[in-house]
């Protein structure tokens, strides 16, 4: 019998894939027409490689090196750990990060995956010797670059301030010429509706419904709600004069707004264009505000409560508050509560109730669903379902809620009582 050796199959070499990145920090036509020369220049470029497999481009726009929340930024390192990506290229340092920490994290878990980074303009592979040290000294570089153009145009930014330039140009009732507010009259009587119904009496929702039905829409063109209606009677803008400066850039880093309470100067330009409310009438509503915040508010209960902020409503997915009703605290939803059953039929939990539910249970979230449903997630990740039931009206009566409403029943027959006697003495002196 004889064998024959069949020669070797030859292998096939893997192609290496590889993906570009690119961001612009602005949405201004210039660097949008930038960046779409970056895509169609790197889709090229990596296809025309024989040995490399194109993954795309993973694009950011209008969002700062600085923020890693990016989600083409994230999209692309989720794709690296999960191996579909051997090679990132983009244009610069500066376009991949400009947060030096951020970047050299970022390389080293890429380098720790086997994945190279290759800077086109600095010419640097980051799997390569040197390639770390180029990559600290010119990101440091970028990174003071970003603080230098931060710093830039916080000066402009003052220097409009000083002269009464408005910051924010998206206002009801007002439209920006040459620098300048100018009023809209349509919009105009909108926000002269709002103060007079909230001087009537009426709530945020109460005003946010009135508005709706007659199809008013808010500045950007939505429908109003509880908050939409406090910014427009908290914005002094209305009164012809401008605050300015009261929020301020955390850094040139996170770029996160803080509220100025004395941190940075505030700047109060008077004059600087038509009025739409009077002062007397914005300073009215500012009280009253003020003291309806005093007379119906419980922020303070509810700083209190360890489920501030964890309680959701599972039918529409907003977050439940803390209100008082009938002498009882519940957690209601925001929806429910705003606009009725209609937009939600979400069903109130009393707090004494909640509570027991809960537990013992280190608390991430919880869900108020339906059929008297609890869904609690815990902060290790596991989900734990309870029911709840409402007690009688009769068995949830405290002995002090008994003794009024018999204060109240004996109230009322006394009256009755009285009124007898009142028709029947009348009736006698008309007969005699």
């Amino acid at each position: 019998m004889q064998i024959k050796k069949l020669p070797t199959l030859p292998t096939l070499q893997k192609k290496k894939q590889v993906a570009a990145y690119a961001r612009v920090s602005t949405g201004k036509d210039a660097m949008l027409h930038s960046l779409s020369a970056q895509v169609s220049y790197y889709s090229a470029y990596i296809q025309k490689q024989p040995e490399w497999l194109y993954c795309g481009v993973y694009v950011d726009e209008a969002i700062t090196g600085t923020k890693t929340e990016r989600p083409e930024f994230q999209r692309l390192l989720a794709d690296c750990r999960s191996g579909k990506i051997d090679m990132i290229i983009t244009k610069s340092i500066s376009r991949f990060a400009r947060n030096t920490v951020t970047l050299l994290e970022t390389v080293r878990e890429l380098k720790a995956l086997g994945i190279d980074v290759f800077f086109e303009e600095p010419n640097i592979h980051t799997l390569s010797a040197a390639g770390e040290m180029m990559l600290t000294i010119l990101a440091s570089v970028a990174q003071e670059e970003s603080r230098m153009t931060s710093e830039r145009m916080k000066w402009r930014v003052r220097k409009n301030f000083e002269e009464g330039v408005p910051w924010n140009v998206t206002i009801l009732g007002y439209t920006l010429r040459n620098g300048r507010f100018v009023v809209v009259p349509e919009e105009a009587a909108v926000v002269r509706q709002i103060f007079d119904l909230y001087m009537e009496g009426k709530g945020y929702a109460a005003i946010a419904d009135i508005l709706n039905a007659a199809d008013a829409k808010t500045r950007y063109g939505r429908t109003w709600n509880h908050t939409s209606v406090r910014w427009v009677l908290r914005n002094y803008a209305y009164t012809g004069n401008l605050l300015l400066q009261t929020t301020y850039s955390e850094n040139h880093i996170t770029k996160r707004m803080r509220p100025n309470t004395g941190e940075m100067p505030m700047y109060h330009a008077q004059g600087t264009h038509e009025a739409i409310i009077p002062q007397e009438l914005y300073d009215a509503v500012q009280r009253e505000i003020e003291r309806r915040d005093a007379k119906y508010s419980d922020a303070d209960k509810r700083r209190q409560t360890p489920l501030a902020g964890k309680v959701f409503c599972g039918i529409c997915g907003k977050r439940c508050r803390r209100k008082k009703r009938h002498d009882r605290q519940v957690w209601i939803c925001n929806t429910f509560n705003v606009h009725g059953k209609d937009a939600c039929p979400a069903r109130a939990v009393p707090e004494d109730i909640l509570m027991p539910l809960v537990e013992g249970i280190d608390v991430e979230r919880i869900d108020i669903c339906n059929n008297n449903l609890i869904r609690i997630q815990t902060t290790g990740g596991d989900v734990v379902e309870r029911t709840w039931a409402l007690t009688s009206r009769r068995d949830s009566w405290t002995p002090e809620m008994r003794e009024k409403a018999r204060e109240r029943a004996n109230g009322s027959c006394n009256q009755n009582t009285s009124d007898e006697k009142q028709i029947h003495v009348g009736v006698g002196i008309a007969n005699a």
